[in-house]
């Protein structure tokens, strides 16, 4: 897509159309053949800052949620899912202008609820960990 910045070269948009993450974000996504992962990024904008100048709480949780679906991808093949829970808890406040991530793991997958765990990240820093339960929706 020649949208996405070529910072982030490799990474691909969640579907054709996601209202709110666009807005918010974008957000972006990719695996990581190395780890087998999913990783999430998105390229912070002054928008994106608190009055402090560091990235906004809401933004960062914002981005744990769409990093939630991200990481439970694989589980959700074919299937939609809501957030029944998403906890953040903030490390570290910063204003980077570089691209910030998130990845993580299942640490549980039911019939109906996918549990999920991550970390958001610049660089060496552990921004925020986060972790979530989505319930499986069948269309």
């Amino acid at each position: 897509m020649s949208d996405i910045p070529e910072i982030l070269n490799g990474y691909t948009k969640w579907g054709d159309e996601e209202p709110f993450e666009d807005h918010a974000g974008p957000f972006y996504m990719k695996m990581m053949p190395s780890t087998g992962r999913h990783l999430s990024a998105f390229i912070p904008e002054q928008r994106h800052m608190n009055g402090g100048g560091f990235l906004h709480g809401g933004m960062l949780m914002s981005f744990a949620d769409y990093a939630l679906f991200v990481i439970a991808s694989d589980e959700l093949r074919e299937l939609n899912a809501v957030t029944v829970s998403c906890q953040t808890e903030f490390l570290k406040g910063v204003a980077p202008d570089t691209p910030v991530y998130a990845d993580g793991e299942v640490t549980r997958n039911t019939r109906s609820l996918v549990f999920v765990r991550g970390r958001i990240f610049h660089q060496e820093e552990t921004l925020a960990t986060f972790s979530g339960i989505l319930k499986k929706i069948v269309a």
